[in-house]
């Protein structure tokens, strides 16, 4: 195992990030798109409407729960299936690269890989949930 003493505040910047990713994600959603309007989108690109609303929701409390460190390496994994529907519907017809129209696959799959090693290192200092234990590296 790793023994830096630098290992839990890696994992404390990861969490914070992945959280500030996701509320940026839903506030797009809800302050630019709108809820109706990305509802719109997700029927157009054939997914049900209200899985718009499911999305929204699941972003902000995902994001909150990973902001404060509750359970963030269960939230951590909850949250992949909101980026692998995003690839399946949208981003992964677009090819690799995140510059291609409707942008490909490249930063979503990051997104994944980050959110999979957050489940794996844990959730780092100054978390509610205090699964963080120093021994643990």
């Amino acid at each position: 195992m790793n023994t830096s003493s630098a290992t839990p505040y890696a994992a404390l910047l990861l969490r914070l990030t992945l959280a500030g990713y996701f509320f940026a994600h839903a506030g797009l959603k809800l302050f630019v798109y709108t809820p109706s309007g990305t509802a719109q989108f997700f029927q157009s690109i054939g997914v049900p409407g209200w899985m718009a609303y499911v999305t929204i929701i699941w972003e902000v409390v995902g994001a909150t729960a990973l902001l404060l460190g509750f359970k963030a390496r269960i939230i951590a994994l909850a949250l992949i299936p909101v980026l692998i529907g995003s690839i399946a519907t949208v981003h992964g017809a677009a090819g690799f690269f995140f510059t291609n129209p409707n942008g490909g696959w490249e930063f979503p799959m990051m997104w994944i890989i980050s959110l999979i090693s957050l489940a794996l290192i844990g959730d780092g200092p100054l978390a509610l949930s205090k699964s963080f234990k120093t021994t643990d590296y």
